[in-house]
């Protein structure tokens, strides 16, 4: 059977394979993260074109039926560049989540969280905007949110406090929704939610691209037969820290992630 593939720079988007897993156990799926050259956000435009461009070869190598690219950096500034060139549907992080943030707003204020890269390339406010040109956007860098999810620190005072001061301008401007736009910050959505109170709208990318690829194999008759899928772990380098990582991610043990030269 042919798997899924997913692609990030680094653990990240282990988020989208624990999603991927919930809404379809029966898929498998090759996941690889280039763990050597991480992090994207760092690098030109031309540079993250070059390294999602090998990825997708790398998986594609793997016989896979679709690609996610789960990684915001790359959804932003390679996806709309690539996507046409390869014949698998490619998926990205971006998209599937402005749609459900758009539908879900009552009062046309959307809070969108990331990195410095995703807020500086403009790029959920850009298409955002595309989709519904009165909805106004607000949008906030969490650079802390990384290193704690990686650290382990996902609660306690430091967290909860951080978390407050990065999301109180969010709330001042009284978005009812807030989209994750990082996929590390699920796993800090509990903290997220307590600082943005119950009423806001957090929209999970990694559970909405999870949504966008069931329905897209669905409708390219390639769902995988009912049975236990198969999962496989691949990176760039130092398999030993991802696979340390991995669990904050899955919820699960992994020990089979393997170390390849793919470029």
């Amino acid at each position: 059977m042919q798997p899924i593939g997913v692609f990030d720079s680094g653990v990240g988007g282990l988020t989208v394979v624990k999603e991927l897993v919930e809404q379809m156990p029966h898929e498998d799926i090759v996941y690889f993260g280039d763990t050597a050259r991480v992090p994207y956000g760092i690098k030109s435009k031309e540079t993250v074109i070059k390294f999602s461009i090998e990825n997708i070869l790398y998986l594609l190598s793997h016989d896979v039926k679709l690609i996610c690219v789960a990684c915001n950096t790359d959804s932003s500034l390679a996806l709309p560049v690539i996507r046409h060139h390869f014949k698998v549907p490619i998926v990205g992080v971006l998209t599937p989540a402005v749609r459900e943030a758009v539908y879900a707003t009552q009062n046309k204020r959307i809070g969108v969280i990331g990195t410095h890269g995703t807020i500086k390339s403009r790029a959920y406010e850009n298409e955002i905007k595309q989709l519904d040109p009165s909805v106004k956007v607000f949008a906030q860098a969490c650079p802390l949110f990384v290193p704690f999810v990686e650290e382990g620190w996902t609660s306690g005072k430091v967290v909860e406090e951080v978390a407050r001061t990065y999301l109180q301008p969010l709330r001042d401007n009284r978005v009812d929704t807030l989209i994750l736009g990082c996929t590390h910050y699920p796993v800090l959505k509990d903290v997220i939610r307590r600082a943005m109170g119950p009423r806001v709208v957090l929209i999970d990318s990694a559970k909405q691209v999870a949504i966008e690829v069931k329905k897209i194999l669905a409708s390219e008759s390639l769902i995988g037969k009912p049975r236990r899928g198969r999962h496989r772990f691949f990176v760039s380098d130092n398999p030993q820290w991802f696979t340390g990582l991995a669990s904050r991610f899955l919820g699960r043990r992994i020990d089979d992630a393997r170390r390849v030269g793919h470029v």
